[in-house]
């Protein structure tokens, strides 16, 4: 394995084929997978679960929006953490903190624990997710890195798609818990991996100062939105609980983008709201993912629940 430049130089870029070049995408690849997978694996436990810990609709569904809440929050965050504290070192942070919320969540004794531990997930993956692929750019000579991150997408989109049939194949021969505690073996390979065999790497701006303020704006948003939407559908849209979340919720999202004009190092840099093409992906792709997601937690819901399914068949399905 080839190592760094020299003592405190940068280190050595990586050419594909090279052993710590396969290392190195290796544990990217599986810790980046433990994120992906989380997002639809769970999925396939909820009938299972909620039957075993007397959850209902609104429960079972903060146990998927409790992860995805912390996860899209905290994402800019974990990418400004890891520019000025380490790549690598945020990056086993994530996955540390993953597996200990990921085990909190296998030993869940109740529904609200476990809605806890979902969103402590949610943060070891908001940090874990962008130094994944900040870690690749950094690591791999500039021929090589379309190559690795395409090599990474690749593998991890497959990661996802197979997530429910396996979500389903541990809930029917063991249990909804092992769904979680599966992740614990393939944390332990990322961590012994990453301190191995990845190299450290910081963005340019390492004094900047970290934009808490506008991150915390940012939750508090999401958060007043996911409930107030939460909420409407048990409600009504007309009820005066939603319409005060999702009032709050703008009210605090207008305060995040008015901070972002003035904060000293932004999470979100004005500048890319003035960019058509980034405004239309991100919307594009908050639309697809939004019905995506619907769709997965009813489905799997309605083929187990309704429908007579079992776990594996209602993953293929």
């Amino acid at each position: 394995m080839t190592g760094p430049a020299g003592p405190g130089g940068p280190p050595e870029l990586l050419s594909w084929g090279q052993g710590r070049a396969r290392w190195v995408l290796a544990a990217t690849v599986l810790g980046s997978a433990l994120s992906f997978l989380d997002a639809t694996v769970v999925n396939i436990a909820l009938p299972s679960l909620g039957a075993d810990l007397g959850a209902g609709t609104a429960a079972l569904t903060w146990v998927v929006n409790a992860y995805a809440l912390t996860l899209a929050a905290l994402v800019l965050l974990g990418g400004a953490l890891g520019d000025r504290y380490g790549r690598r070192r945020i990056y086993l942070l994530g996955v540390t903190v993953f597996a200990a919320s990921s085990a909190l969540c296998g030993l869940a004794p109740d529904v609200t624990v476990l809605v806890l531990a979902r969103a402590a997930q949610g943060v070891g993956g908001a940090l874990l997710t962008p130094a994944g692929l900040a870690i690749l750019q950094a690591s791999f000579a500039p021929a090589d890195r379309a190559r690795a991150i395409g090599a990474w997408s690749g593998l991890t989109g497959v990661a996802a798609a197979v997530g429910p049939f396996v979500g389903g194949w541990l809930v029917q021969v063991a249990s909804w818990r092992w769904v979680f505690l599966i992740n614990l073996p393939l944390a332990l390979a990322v961590v012994v991996i990453g301190r191995r065999c990845v190299p450290e790497s910081r963005g340019t701006a390492t004094g900047a100062r970290v934009d808490v303020p506008g991150s915390a704006l940012l939750v508090l948003a999401l958060g007043a939105l996911t409930c107030g939407l939460t909420a409407a559908a048990g409600t009504g849209p007309g009820a005066p609980v939603p319409v005060g979340l999702l009032a709050g919720g703008l009210l605090l999202l207008a305060g995040f983008l008015l901070w972002e004009r003035r904060a000293p190092a932004p999470v979100l840099p004005p500048g890319l709201l003035g960019e058509r093409l980034f405004v239309v992906v991100n919307l594009v792709t908050l639309l697809v993912y939004a019905a995506l997601g619907a769709l997965l937690f009813a489905l799997v819901v309605a083929l187990q629940v309704v429908a007579g399914f079992s776990p594996p068949a209602a993953g293929r399905g």
